[in-house]
């Protein structure tokens, strides 16, 4: 099932609007792709990331993949519970396994992103 109440990308990111700010993470399908989450290397804190270039790096039982920023702007929090607990990205996609919280740019509602419905399509659901 697809939540209502975010955005998506075609990279299986969800975006979770919180006032000014966005929280990021991997979708219930994109964590199914990868398989076992083992490890991941998200931005810092105060780091800038631009929209369609790498922001983290998760690590698989499969395989080693980018995560590319759905928008730009500021991490300004990091779910710092996926260092000992990655699995959590697995196990509760929409809830605990938030990787970023991101206060962008006023002009991220230019990117393009899929409603629930868009996103759903994609996925064949």
């Amino acid at each position: 099932m697809v939540p209502t109440d975010r955005l998506y990308t075609e990279e299986h990111l969800w975006l979770k609007e919180e006032g000014d700010r966005l929280r990021i993470g991997l979708t219930e399908y994109g964590q199914g792709e990868l398989g076992d989450v083992v490890y991941l290397d998200p931005p810092a804190v105060g780091e800038k990331i631009t929209v369609k270039t790498a922001m983290a790096s998760i690590e698989s039982t499969k395989a080693v993949s980018d995560l590319l920023a759905p928008v730009t702007g500021e991490v300004v929090e990091v779910n710092d519970e996926l260092q000992f607990n990655p699995e959590l990205i697995n196990q509760d996609p929409y809830g605990k396994g938030w990787i970023i919280l991101v206060e962008p740019v006023r002009s991220w509602k230019d990117a393009k992103l899929l409603t629930a419905k868009e996103y759903a399509g994609l996925i064949g659901e």
